[in-house]
């Protein structure tokens, strides 16, 4: 029986259960949480005046601004797939409706917008709401750079006194004249607007904590406002006709393909300034803390249902296209909404306006408003897409798209955008650069770019030029090789082998290389390992086991055998972090590639919880990769970081209660089987124990420092022949390298005085109990030497190479 479906037996025994000796439940109160209220509030404050100023911008009735505010809170907020994302009239769209208004008029631009939200909901019907983020961003970015140019353009002559001309090349052409022409009272107006626009949300002090709360767009309106009114300045102000004379939409009438191409417009302009909106709203909501998983995700196709419905209601009652907005639905996830109810609440508040403020909005100067709606049009060019497109090397089609809306229209805009982006891509997709170098070692062939058949003759050129029965290394140094590129590559490495030569093609990126055919389980390369120009590459020998420590294996791609894939988040060619944006960038990469494949081993880690079997110690350097070096993966080793790998010694005075407590829970708690100290080459705190000379200030690095006085004692200096600890097979560097050997074995008498470690020493056992062990590893030589447990001939410590075939070190 389904879950859903209650037993008959039990719906009639549990449909009348109420607490005694009290009437039955009533029906269920609707609450509306106080949050949502306060934020409807500021979200009302800030679109009362920003739906004047665009529907003054666009030329259209001002009522028809408050009109579509009203609908888009209420009938988006409530149908919609965003729940906190506000509707209404948006400066995206003003260029648009205006350019409508002028060919067609109002009233069947008001059919226009009905149509558009018929196409709206056909498109979520369909759900293909995803798709229309597959625009370019840097399209997406320079049509509203562009919107927001013609928009200030306009404005402007408002903002002077005058009157705007229908296009920005007249308006430009127009602007010295109305310059010269200025109206005082206007300029004033807009002065004042202006300056507080800028200046509110900037209040110094506890003060401005408070004030800066309020919308500075009602603020600046306000003010210009009383001080039109208290100065008896004589200048255009807002006129709302009566509702009785309100215009609704009419049948449409026009050419047919100026009509489809307007529909087109409009359902293109409002959802897809709707759908990044909505994605942009989902991030504001994960970025506050408690919210998440109060408020869903956005549902796009749902959200582009919700503008359909919403554009046709809006336009049926003469109000204009409706798209969701960032400016207010941005203040209301700022003002703590939790739920749809507070765009349906300030839907309500502009209806109770439009209704009963009609004195109080007349009072309002035009200039004012167009104040308002330049400032939003100039912060559309923003300087923040700017870099970002910049960086992605995206200016060209953003510039093309922003002088293409200025210059010609929104359409035309965006399709020149979409041609420019094309090509782009295109020629990023053909441009392949191919080097040839002949070195000692033999000649060296670089790739850069994509190997498509376009490359093929440039390839082949100069593959040619490499003598028979030479030694080559090709370089491929690009993410695609179509099958053109992959047969005469292939082609090419026969022919020159069969002559007595040698091929090594490789990548930079790994996973390409090609080579005899190599089964997928040899790549030994751990899905963790993310170093910068990481090479997938064979193991030494076919039979050798799995690593220690791995959970999973990756594959090579190969011309001449199968292909695979490396799970490394090396794909890129370096994961060093220099900034935010490069650490945002590493994350990423280890979602997207390494994730999936440790999943499954972190899932379990997390159910059964840690259980290392080793304590490895080493220095803080950045160089030092423990999970490298140790061909580690999650869970094996328990790692403890300091400067200079110092194990302190117990005590009071010089002890150090966080590497102690390390040690104490390794060895008590988690039960590890071996501790290991590493020191490696080029240490800086062995650097500064060298040159740091006594007495002086106690800085928090010499303090930490005085642990590694007994390496120092121990360690002969240059003129002292020899002694000390020392490398197998080869003197030390220097007095440096001899101090890194010298302080892992003092460092490891320290760890045998702690009480816990002694303790497990002496215990022993079956299993041989705690073992200790002293490791140095070279940098430079990626290199590294285990400290024998046999003293050499002279009674010191050695340090032996491990080998590549050593499988029991």
């Amino acid at each position: 029986m389904s879950a859903c479906v209650p037993a008959p037996a039990d719906s009639a025994r549990t449909k009348h259960v109420h607490p005694p000796h009290s009437p039955p439940p009533g029906p269920r109160r609707f609450r509306i949480a106080g949050a949502d209220v306060s934020a409807s509030i500021a979200v009302f404050l800030i679109a009362l005046p920003l739906s004047l100023g665009i529907a003054l911008a666009t030329g259209a009735p001002l009522q028809a601004g408050l009109v579509a505010a009203a609908v888009g809170g209420i009938v988006a907020g409530r149908i919609g797939g965003c729940p906190l994302q506000v509707s209404g009239p948006a400066a995206g769209l003003t260029v648009v409706t205006a350019d409508l208004i002028q060919q067609y008029g109002w009233r069947t631009t008001c059919a226009i917008t009905v149509l558009a939200g018929l196409a709206q909901l056909g498109l979520g019907c369909l759900r293909v709401a995803r798709s229309a983020l597959a625009v370019s961003p840097a399209i997406v970015h320079g049509m509203l750079a562009g919107i927001g140019v013609t928009i200030a353009v306009a404005q402007l002559h408002i903002v002077l006194g005058g009157t705007p001309q229908s296009a920005v090349p007249e308006n430009l052409a127009a602007l010295p004249a109305q310059l010269a022409n200025l109206h005082p009272a206007d300029v004033a107006v807009s002065a004042l607007t202006l300056t507080l626009l800028f200046l509110w949300p900037r209040l110094p002090g506890r003060v401005g904590r408070v004030l800066g709360k309020l919308p500075a767009a009602l603020i600046a309106v306000a003010a210009a406002t009383a001080l039109a009114a208290l100065a008896g300045l004589r200048l255009p102000k807002v006129d709302l006709p009566s509702w009785s004379s309100h215009a609704l939409a009419a049948l449409p009438d026009g050419p047919v393909l100026g009509m489809v191409a307007a529909v087109l417009t409009t359902t293109l302009v409002c959802s897809v300034q709707s759908l990044l909106g909505a994605v942009a709203v989902d991030k504001l909501v994960a970025a506050r803390p408690g919210l998440t998983g109060r408020v869903r995700r956005s549902d796009l196709d749902r959200e582009l249902l919700g503008q359909g419905a919403a554009n046709i209601v809006s336009g049926s009652l003469g109000g204009l296209p409706i798209a969701g907005v960032a400016v207010r639905s941005s203040a209301n996830v700022a003002a703590g909404a939790v739920s749809r109810n507070s765009t349906m609440l300030h839907g309500g508040y502009v209806v109770i306006a439009a209704l009963l403020l009609v004195p109080a909005l007349e009072l309002i100067p035009l200039a004012s408003l167009a104040a308002l709606v330049m400032s939003v049009g100039l912060k559309m060019v923003s300087l923040n897409h700017i870099r970002t497109v910049t960086r992605h090397r995206e200016v060209l089609v953003y510039a093309v798209t922003t002088g293409g809306v200025v210059f010609f229209g929104v359409l035309e805009g965006v399709a020149l955008g979409i041609a420019v982006a094309v090509g782009v891509a295109l020629h990023r997709l053909t441009r392949t650069r191919i080097t040839h170098e002949e070195t000692q070692g033999g000649h060296h062939i670089h790739v850069r770019g994509q190997l498509t058949f376009l490359a093929v003759p440039r390839l082949s050129r100069v593959l040619h030029q490499v003598p028979h029965g030479a030694d080559a290394v090709v370089e491929l140094d690009g993410s695609f090789m179509d099958h053109a590129a992959y047969e005469t590559l292939q082609d090419w490495q026969k022919t020159h082998t069969a002559q007595g030569g040698s091929v090594d093609i490789t990548g930079r990126r790994p996973g390409i290389r090609i080579s005899e055919p190599v089964e997928v389980d040899d790549c030994r390369c751990r899905p963790w390992t993310a170093w910068r120009n990481h090479q997938c590459e064979r193991p030494p020998t076919a039979t050798a086991p799995p690593d220690a420590g791995s959970q999973d294996t990756t594959g090579v791609a190969d011309l001449t055998g199968g292909t695979g894939g490396t799970g490394g988040a090396g794909g890129r060619r370096g994961t060093t972090t220099s900034s935010p944006t490069d650490l945002a960038r590493g994350i990423s990469a280890f979602q997207r590639n390494t994730a999936p494949h440790v999943r499954g081993e972190l899932a379990r880690l997390a159910r059964e919880g840690q259980q290392p079997s080793q304590l490895f110690l080493t220095c803080a350097d950045s160089r030092v990769v423990t999970s490298m070096i140790t061909s580690s993966g999650p869970g094996d080793l328990f790692v403890v970081r300091n400067v200079g790998n110092f194990v302190p010694p117990p005590g009071e005075e010089s002890g150090d209660d966080s590497v102690s407590a390390a040690i104490e829970y390794a060895v008590d708690v988690l039960k590890v089987r071996s501790i290991t100290v590493c020191g490696h080459s080029g240490c800086g705190a062995m650097q500064a124990l060298l040159s740091t000379e006594p007495g002086g200030a106690q800085t928090p690095l010499k303090r930490w420092l005085r642990h590694g006085l007994p390496s120092l004692a121990r360690t002969p200096g240059d003129g002292d022949g020899a002694g000390g600890p020392r490398l197998a097979g080869r003197a030390a560097a220097d007095t440096a390298e001899r101090l890194c050997l010298a302080n892992v074995v003092q460092q490891l008498e320290h760890l045998r005085a702690h009480e816990s470690v002694s303790r497990a020493l002496a215990a022993g056992g079956a299993d041989g109990g705690l073992e200790l062990h002293g490791m140095y590893f070279h940098v430079g030589e990626a290199q590294a030497y285990l400290l024998a447990e046999e003293a050499g001939e002279d009674g010191e410590a050695v340090f032996r190479r491990v080998l590549e075939t050593d499988l029991t070190a």
